[in-house]
């Protein structure tokens, strides 16, 4: 049983630390069977942001998992959602709720077909452009105002079905491109936090790999 002493230095620890301002989710289907597929670059990418701040993604908290780290001098929650795409919002809505986190201060990664692979756009705000992850978080979170940062996973080839596609594995250089995409996404972050959004579309959305 922990001593008084013990309480305590946690509580200071925890106030040292200071409070989750922000979330960073990256999109994706949970298991090994969708390891590395399209749809999953989300996943890729927040792995290796989350190994660039010495951290793995590994607490199960919020139907998600979860660690945290510090962008710019604020504290954020990085998280996988085990939830499955179409569920995406269940967990980073619990997240954000928990934390009282608006959604200004909820930053998405997630693949986009519209996008060749090496790719990435930023935006501010927006539609889910069919992108059920999305769509489920701004259902949640009753707003479309929330930063998403899209990664290209290229379009279906003629004669394929979309399910097919984006289930599809990556390729060993697209995985690559991914996570050269992330280290980019990674500074995007800290500018997003920092209110330099617009100076972070400018410097990476017509960045190609």
């Amino acid at each position: 049983m922990p001593s008084i002493f013990d309480l305590f230095r946690k509580i200071s620890n925890t106030e040292q630390r200071g409070r989750i301002e922000y979330i960073l989710a990256g999109l994706g289907n949970p298991g090994d069977k969708y390891a590395n597929t399209r749809h999953n670059c989300g996943f890729i990418a927040i792995d290796r942001i989350a190994e660039l701040h010495g951290a793995r993604i590994c607490y199960s908290k919020f139907d998600a998992l979860t660690c945290e780290a510090e962008f710019s001098g604020k504290r954020v929650l990085m998280m996988k959602p085990m939830t499955y795409m179409n569920l995406s919002g269940n967990a980073v809505g619990k997240a954000a709720s928990f934390y009282k986190i608006p959604p200004e201060h909820v930053i998405v990664l997630s693949d986009d077909i519209n996008l060749a692979p090496g790719r990435m756009r930023i935006r501010k705000s927006g539609s889910p452009g069919g992108h059920n992850g999305l769509e489920s978080i701004i259902e949640m979170l009753d707003s479309e105002a929330f930063p998403r940062i899209r990664i290209g996973i290229g379009q279906k080839p003629e004669g394929y079905d979309l399910k097919d596609w984006v289930l599809g594995k990556l390729s060993p250089e697209d995985v690559e491109k991914i996570e050269k995409i992330a280290v980019c996404c990674d500074e995007a972050v800290g500018m997003i936090i920092e209110g330099r959004a617009d100076e972070a579309m400018g410097k990476f959305n017509g960045m190609s790999f």
